[in-house]
């Protein structure tokens, strides 16, 4: 693992009131994390497994979660779900041994917000990190807490989606997503785009993840209904009413 505590990004500038919960069994790796979070002036909270990360979630409601998937006593798929299932709102970064389109894809779709393959890159860890918690930190935008496009309601304000006055379930990747459409009706966002906005970096490269949310989307906001969500194909897609 590479890391160099003297980078620009151990600032030193964010809140002392932060809160990073560490979950890993490797104590070498939660150890590293947590000093470098402790050089942000961030209070961190460290957990051997998955029954410990969950108690103190529940006990200590931290800001951002790092987490190991090979936990030995929770799967790692498993503790995910019920991550999401209790607190829906907490940024989730997942560290892993294997990498590949498949498993990321698997992870964010279980309900992490980012992904970081081992072994890592220390000062990539906390510049995502920093990204995390200023997606969940943002104020509030300036936009029109209600957005419609033909028969499709936003509600940014109740984060209520209906259609026909019919309510949509999102997660809060699916809200962000539908939501970066909505403010753009009728214009063609390119993939590269959409990552930058509703994931907030360069997801290297990896269209797919785009295209998977894209897909859920659909499924959700268009079942036995006219589409409202358009391919255009070698440039992205585009939002608006038949």
């Amino acid at each position: 693992m590479e890391f160099n505590l003297k980078k620009p990004w151990l600032s030193g500038s964010d809140s002392t009131l932060t809160r990073i919960l560490t979950a890993d069994p490797d104590p070498n790796v939660r150890g590293l994390i947590n000093l470098a979070c402790r050089l942000e002036g961030w209070r961190t909270i460290p957990a051997g497994d998955g029954a410990t990360a969950l108690a103190h979630l529940r006990a200590q409601r931290p800001d951002l979660l790092v987490t190991e998937l090979a936990m030995p006593d929770i799967d790692g798929m498993v503790l995910l779900g019920r991550i999401r299932s209790e607190f829906p709102r907490t940024p989730v970064l997942v560290l892993a041994d294997e990498d590949g389109t498949r498993r990321r894809i698997g992870c964010l779709a279980a309900g992490a917000d980012d992904y970081v393959a081992k072994p890592f890159n220390l000062e990539e860890v906390m510049l995502r990190l920093k990204s995390l918690l200023r997606r969940s930190t943002a104020p509030p935008q300036t936009a029109p807490p209600r957005l419609v496009v033909g028969d499709l309601e936003l509600d940014e304000e109740a984060r209520e989606v209906s259609r026909r006055g019919v309510s949509i379930d999102l997660t809060d990747t699916e809200f962000r997503l539908l939501r970066y459409l909505m403010r753009n009706p009728r214009r063609v966002l390119s993939k590269s785009q959409i990552l930058h906005q509703v994931w907030s970096y360069d997801f290297r490269g990896r269209a797919s993840i785009v295209e998977l949310y894209i897909s859920y989307l659909r499924r959700k906001i268009g079942h036995h209904e006219a589409p409202l969500i358009h391919t255009v194909r070698g440039v992205g897609y585009v939002l608006k009413p038949e």
